[in-house]
């Protein structure tokens, strides 16, 4: 078990080393070799000691492209171990294209079990969303993240934005949501918004919905984020205080889906996703998260799918 990580389900033994023969005998087991996991590990501790600092890693080629998720997966190998189980999603989606083929890949190269039943995860790789079931304290959420910098948005300079976070200084930020309620009487941050980690830290929580911001605040699991392209990976560890940027006089709001219910599941707690039929114009409401729609579907006391072992064929 890797010192400072939270134990889980499935952890392999403490001296446990990845000196079994590679899945299809061609790479070191979970495709990176051990000094990349090494490293990726040490910045993951660091980052997980300072919630929401952006730790600078070395970002390894991977066999995706950059932007398809090279810094989730890069935490995923360095973190899995033989009996942990796998559930990937992308945009609350467990058979997307790259959701399926991120699974596919870490079946190849470690041979563990995946599952879409957020529940019997110990490992999720996750791009814009947060599972809609409540996770607990042996889950790893990890986040692929494609700008890590919040003050994007409002300063160019890697060099400036830097000081601003060594200072703590963040007032163009809060200038910059000041403006939009002055303009739109609203402000207009969709997904990226920002929050302050453990009152210290400006943090972009990934392109995630608003709706998704609460379940980072005193969480019960470790969210990990981290952006290949960019190296850097910061963390938010369980029971941390995490904030978005709010006025006294306007308060901070989620997506309003007041009336609207699932068209599927009929859950209307959930954060939705509108569908609009091609032929008649028509539209409706899904759950975004999927496997929580299929669960809600089920008869009461229905059996989960066990967790199944998928390779390429």
């Amino acid at each position: 078990m890797t010192p400072g990580l939270p134990s889980r389900a499935g952890t392999p033994p403490a001296d446990w080393r990845d000196t079994r023969p590679p899945a299809g005998g061609r790479y070191s087991y979970a495709f990176l070799d051990e000094g990349a996991k090494r490293e990726i590990r040490r910045r993951i501790l660091k980052a997980a000691a300072i919630p929401g600092c952006q730790v600078p890693f070395g970002s390894r080629e991977m066999p995706i492209a950059r932007g398809w998720g090279t810094g989730g997966l890069q935490l995923t190998l360095s973190l899995i171990g033989p009996e942990d189980v796998l559930k990937v999603i992308d945009q609350g989606a467990d058979d997307s294209v790259n959701a399926v083929n991120i699974k596919k890949f870490v079946t190849r190269v470690t041979g563990v079990a995946v599952t879409t039943d957020t529940a019997a995860a110990t490992m999720i790789q996750t791009r814009h969303r947060i599972p809609e079931e409540p996770l607990q304290p042996h889950q790893i959420l990890i986040f692929q993240v494609p700008i890590p910098e919040p003050l994007r948005l409002v300063e160019p300079s890697e060099r400036e934005t830097r000081r601003m976070h060594a200072e703590a200084d963040y007032s163009r930020m809060w200038l910059y949501l000041y403006e939009d309620i002055v303009k739109f009487n609203e402000i207009t941050v969709g997904a990226r918004y920002p929050v302050l980690v453990n009152c210290r830290h400006l943090m972009d929580p990934s392109p995630i919905p608003r709706w998704d911001l609460a379940k980072l605040h005193q969480g019960e699991a470790l969210f990990l984020f981290c952006a290949g392209r960019e190296k850097r990976i910061y963390a938010v560890p369980p029971h941390t205080e995490v904030q978005p940027l709010s006025f006294e006089d306007f308060a901070f709001r989620v997506e309003a889906f007041a009336g609207r219910r699932c068209a599927r599941c009929g859950s209307g707690g959930t954060y939705l996703d509108e569908v609009i039929d091609d032929a008649t114009g028509r539209r409706t409401y899904a759950c975004s998260d999927t496997a929580f729609c299929e669960k809600a579907r089920r008869s009461c006391g229905a059996a989960e799918d066990p967790p199944t072992r998928e390779g390429i064929a």
